[in-house]
């Protein structure tokens, strides 16, 4: 919690800044942070009470999704509402946010350090099942334009914020338009595979960054698929390692359950 990081922070030296959890933990505050920074977002509505959610919905075309404003991940405080649906009982606080039809989901991990100085991955194109992230692939195919244009949003994020660590971006790739969906004051899931695909990858960049140290080469050395390996997943696992430039990361958790994540498997190819 921001509270007890806030608290840590007046004795010592936090990273990521308390102002990134702040932020990031609630919806509301997240969208309003990201929109003053001029960057484009989907549309959103405050939902404060049950009855806010009808007028909502009509300003939304009669759709959207309603999320929690806290403690919400991988799909869960999440609702997929028409103007048809009851809505479901809420006893939190809550926005409303248009329904986006994208093209693609990605997202850019960066490392800012000490110094402000930053290191910018390229953008990693994510697939979804059952709202957990099913396979990262780096460099997404994106032209140029939105390449560069994630990573600019991403740094300008990162500054704002006076960002210590690594940080990922969210974003929903609509035509020839980037909008942020969230930001991640953290080590990033999708940037697993820069464990294996980059000179430095997120972990130790982190590292590097919150010591002060100059920050790694965040370059690609070849091509990067990586898939999460959820629940019974990592049972077989282990057959697929033989295989060429194939490397298993497993998490080592006892606990075997559904929709829990189990390890992953990163597997590099020669860039084009």
């Amino acid at each position: 919690p921001a509270a007890s990081m806030a608290a840590l922070n007046e004795h010592g030296f936090i990273a990521p800044p308390v102002k990134a959890l702040e932020i990031s933990q609630d919806r509301l505050h997240e969208k309003k942070f990201i929109k003053a920074q001029g960057i484009e977002t989907a549309e959103f509505y405050n939902i404060k009470a049950p009855d806010d959610i009808t007028p909502a919905l009509a300003a939304l075309s009669g759709q959207g999704i309603l999320k929690t404003r806290r403690f919400g991940y991988d799909g869960k405080g999440q609702w997929r509402l028409t103007q048809k649906d009851l809505a479901p009982p809420i006893d939190r606080p809550c926005i409303l946010e248009a329904v986006i039809d994208f093209d693609k989901e990605i997202s850019v991990i960066i490392a800012r350090n000490t110094k402000g100085e930053t290191a910018v991955y390229d953008p990693i194109e994510n697939v979804h099942r059952n709202h957990i992230l099913h396979t990262s692939t780096a460099p997404a195919t994106l032209p140029d334009t939105l390449t560069q244009t994630a990573q600019r949003i991403a740094t300008t994020l990162a500054d704002a914020l006076d960002y210590v660590g690594v940080l990922a971006v969210e974003f929903f790739v609509v035509g020839d338009n980037l909008l942020v969906n969230e930001i991640a004051p953290r080590v990033h899931n999708s940037g697993h595979l820069t464990q294996d695909a980059c000179a430095c990858g997120q972990f130790e960049q982190h590292i590097r960054a919150i010591l002060g140290l100059p920050l790694g080469d965040p370059k690609l050395h070849s091509r990067a698929i990586m898939t999460n390996l959820i629940g019974d997943d990592i049972l077989d696992a282990q057959t697929l390692t033989p295989e060429k430039n194939t490397y298993l990361h497993d998490y080592k958790k006892d606990d075997i359950r559904a929709g829990r994540k189990m390890g992953h498997i990163t597997r590099l190819f020669p860039l084009a």
